[in-house]
């Protein structure tokens, strides 16, 4: 009776123990945690990436953020624990479950860039740099809703799934057009996320969602397999809950494509290891602009004072701070730098992938229809002939178009004079405006005006929180090919105030 009683009792130990290792508490999980994890047993690939579909399964219905999750996710973990069983090595994002915004070609998956047009359009291949992640370990978990063509900075509505809401506040929005992306990190539906940006859209929805967004230099990281909006400035980048996971991501995907002649421009400029410049002093010694042009232009009054907390921390934190800096015929020089090239650009798209007679022209896109009003106007507006005369020499990218240098070298020469290592100013002079009131509420967007017309990196850190719980963003500029100074800073900003908390979410 005695063995009986201790052979139950042993098998009760062994199911709690059971129970207690597949338990993961997915909030705020980093690269770094999974990985020792892993190491230590505690749990699997295949758990983990269940836990995530499990949390999507139940909470997503309140923000609408994942569009589709990837049917294969959990054979992709399998197989990603064997491999580790096997040899005992971890790759660089191994056993990591990445969000993908839908725009962005991944086998196994529609890319619909939330469009109807685009609904049952299956990618032959992925993306140059979902296979540059997919060979670091990482697992394609899901897509995620976008503003549709990624045409609203603002707010984040497609046809295929509708409106994405913010996890802070779900009567708020999460920004364009990567809102998706940015609210499904925030809420822990997956460890890492992509986004895209052409003139906010990775440090828009970062700023919204307390993420870490990071705009890199144009032509530090492949476009190829993504569908645009206007390729002259599209960047496609990380959108994570802490600097460190985004520049995992970024040691990933840096480099150059044939098939993205821009990025020919990165050549000899990307480090070894971007990982280096993780440091937690990183901020003593350095030289920061306070960009006011920017700050004061009609801020909230709680965004100010998030700002002005901001100059102070970094001030604490060992930097000093010039207040402010002023560059010449800023106004000037910001006007007429937009080239709305969108129909050129996703003809071409459409030609490369979707290679359909009936889906080749922006004109077959409009036969198709939409859901959203706002889509559909953006797609009128392109019907009409606007680009320059001399497109070639006024839309070009940042390295050959006169008017984009003069804009960028102005900013340089200061920052230069100066001794900089970044200008600051926040991401956003407003809080998330309410859905319903998105036009009227769309204030305050500074990530539209300088980097992706100037090519220079800009990344955005979480900068705190309004009363109401509602997110903002501290932009860094930087000079061109400057993303390891960006890191040093971001990182130790992060570190020395630690901003970042996950939403409540409540059913």
């Amino acid at each position: 009776m005695n063995r009986i009683l201790a052979f139950l009792l042993l098998g009760l130990v062994w199911a709690c123990q059971t129970s207690e290792k597949k338990t993961i508490h997915l909030e705020e999980l980093t690269i770094s945690q999974i990985h020792q994890a892993y190491q230590n047993g505690e749990y699997s690939a295949e758990e983990l990436t269940q836990a995530y579909l499990d949390r999507i399964q139940s909470w997503d219905s309140l923000t609408n953020s994942i569009s589709f999750i990837h049917p294969e996710a959990l054979a992709q973990a399998k197989a990603l624990d064997e491999e580790f069983a096997q040899t005992g090595k971890l790759r660089p994002l191994h056993g990591i479950p990445l969000i993908v915004k839908d725009n962005i070609n991944t086998l196994g998956l529609p890319t619909t860039a939330g469009a109807l047009a685009l609904a049952d359009f299956y990618p032959e291949t992925d993306a140059f740099i979902i296979q540059k992640l997919k060979d670091a370990g990482a697992i394609i978990l899901a897509k995620s809703n976008m503003a549709e063509w990624a045409f609203s900075p603002m707010h984040s509505e497609s046809s295929t799934l509708g409106t994405t809401r913010n996890p802070y506040h779900l009567d708020h929005v999460p920004a364009g057009s990567s809102g998706g992306t940015g609210a499904a990190v925030a809420a822990n539906f997956g460890t890492i996320g992509l986004g895209t940006d052409t003139g906010n859209s990775i440090r828009g929805p970062s700023s919204h969602n307390a993420l870490v967004g990071f705009r890199t230099t144009l032509g530090l990281v492949s476009r190829e397999g993504i569908v645009p909006l206007y390729l002259r400035n599209d960047v496609v980048g990380p959108m994570c809950r802490t600097v460190e996971d985004a520049v995992r991501i970024l040691q990933m995907i840096a480099g150059t494509d044939p098939k993205d002649p821009i990025t020919a421009n990165s050549q000899g400029k990307i480090p070894a290891d971007y990982l280096q410049s993780l440091q937690k002093d990183g901020l003593k010694g350095a030289q920061i602009g306070v960009f006011r042009t920017l700050s004061e232009a009609d801020p909230d009054p709680e965004i100010s004072g998030l700002f002005e907390k901001a100059i102070a921390d970094l001030k604490s934190l060992g930097a000093t701070l010039i207040d402010s800096v002023e560059v010449e015929n800023f106004d000037s020089l910001r006007r007429n730098q937009w080239c709305p090239v969108f129909r050129e650009d996703l003809e071409k798209f459409l030609a490369d992938y979707v290679k359909r007679d009936t889906m080749s022209t922006l004109e077959d896109v409009i036969r198709v229809g939409t859901k959203s009003d706002y889509a559909r106007n953006g797609l009128q507006r392109f019907l009409e002939p606007n680009l320059p005369e001399n497109m070639d020499q006024d839309c070009g990218d940042p390295f050959t178009d006169l008017k984009r240098i003069a804009f960028r070298e102005a900013i340089e020469k200061v920052m230069d004079s100066l001794q900089l290592d970044a200008l600051i100013y926040p991401s956003w002079n407003h809080p998330p405006a309410l859905i319903e009131r998105f036009q009227e509420e769309y204030k305050g967007d500074n990530s539209q005006i300088i980097s992706p017309h100037t090519g220079q990196p800009a990344f955005t850190v979480p900068m705190g929180f309004t009363s109401k719980g509602l997110p903002a963003g501290l932009q860094f500029l930087g000079k061109m090919w400057t993303e390891p100074t960006l890191i040093r800073l971001t990182y130790a900003y992060e570190q020395g105030t630690l901003h970042r908390k996950p939403p409540a979410l409540t059913q």
